[in-house]
This record gives C-alpha cells, structure tokens and sequence, in this order.
C-alpha cells in the first residue's frame, strides 16, 4: 500500500512539476547557456584576432599610435571581465561585460576608419585578410547575440507567465538580463536634417 501511495505521489509530483513549467525552465535555462557559450566563443575569437591586425598595422609608418592604443586598451579591458556562468543572472555584471565587448567593437571600428587612408595598408595582403575575418567574425557575433536574445526572450516570457510564473518565484527563475543598445537614447532621437540654404 505504501509503495502504491509513493509511486502515485510521484507521479503527481511530477505532473505537477512538468504542468507549471518546470521542465521547460530546465530546458530554456540550458539552451540559453549554450548561447551564451556560443556569444563567447565569438567574442574570444575577435580578441584572438586583434593582436594579430595591431602587429600588421603596426608595420605601416606614421600610423596612428592614438588608435592601436584603443584597441589594444579595449582589448585588454574586453579580456579582463570575469565571465561565469552567473553571469547571465547578474544584470550588473551583464551590462559590465557588454560595455567591455562594445568599447572593444568601437575601437575596432575606428582603426578599420582610419586604415582607409593609409594605401600601402590597404594593399596589404595580409590586412585584407584580417579585415575579412574580422568582419565575418563580426556577423557571427550578430548571429550568436540574436540567438541568445531568443532563447533568453522565451526564458523570460515562461517566466513571467501564469502559471509558470509561479514556478519560477517557487524555485527563484528570475529573468535573465539581455543585450541592449549603449547609446539608446541617442539613437532615438531623430537625426535633425536641414535642407536650408548654407549659412553663411
């Protein structure tokens, strides 16, 4: 009788636990941490390759030193951020990271402004190829975030719905931080475009 009792406890336990999302949490929480492992990997990869595009660019005379030292600098900052799996629970330590991996995309972007007046660079063959990976790196950084966006989109949905939402305050889901854009409301503010005469 006992054992009947149990194994129809059990069965109940578990219904309930799979009926209230539990199940579902388990498996949105892990396929949001292989995004983020996948966002990561990308990330190391573009580190990877910039001491690389520093040691190219620095070949060509009269470079702008200002330049290689933002991205060496962001690098290194990029590089520093502690990085585990909490994370992705932590908002502060989230929009840390962020920050470091954007200052790191801006310098970048500023050094491959700036080659674009030095011809002999732009020549070089070994360069384009670094700019090439760079940029291909670079869209799977895009394609890795918006993975993770997704996945951390259908965690956070589970977790503010009823009744799931009360499985998750049971067993502390909260919802995870996600990316954001740095500069927000400055990109939201329409550009001003004056087609006027010239001031004189």
């Amino acid at each position: 009788m006992k054992r009947w009792l149990l194994t129809l406890f059990a069965a109940l336990s578990l219904g309930l636990l799979s009926g209230c999302g539990y199940n579902q949490f388990q498996s949105l929480d892990e396929a949001s941490k292989s995004a983020w492992s996948e966002v990561l990997n990308q990330y190391q990869r573009r580190a990877d390759l910039v001491p690389n595009i520093v040691a190219t660019v620095k070949g060509e005379a009269n470079f702008e030193q200002e330049t290689l030292t933002r991205v060496i600098e962001a690098r290194a900052k990029a590089t520093s951020v502690q990085v585990t799996p909490e994370t992705l629970n932590d908002p502060a330590a989230f929009a840390k990271f962020q920050q470091a991996q954007g200052e790191l995309s801006s310098a970048l972007s500023r050094l491959l402004v700036v080659s674009e007046q030095y011809p002999n660079l732009k020549a070089n063959q070994a360069f384009r190829d670094l700019r090439v990976t760079l940029e291909g790196t670079e869209n799977r950084i895009t394609v890795a975030r918006n993975r993770y966006i997704q996945t951390v989109q259908e965690y956070n949905v589970l977790a503010r719905s009823f009744p799931t939402n009360i499985t998750a305050k049971i067993f502390s889901y909260d919802p995870k931080p996600n990316f954001s854009v740095q500069n927000e409301a400055q990109i939201s503010t329409p550009p001003t475009v004056d087609f006027g005469a010239p001031k004189k």
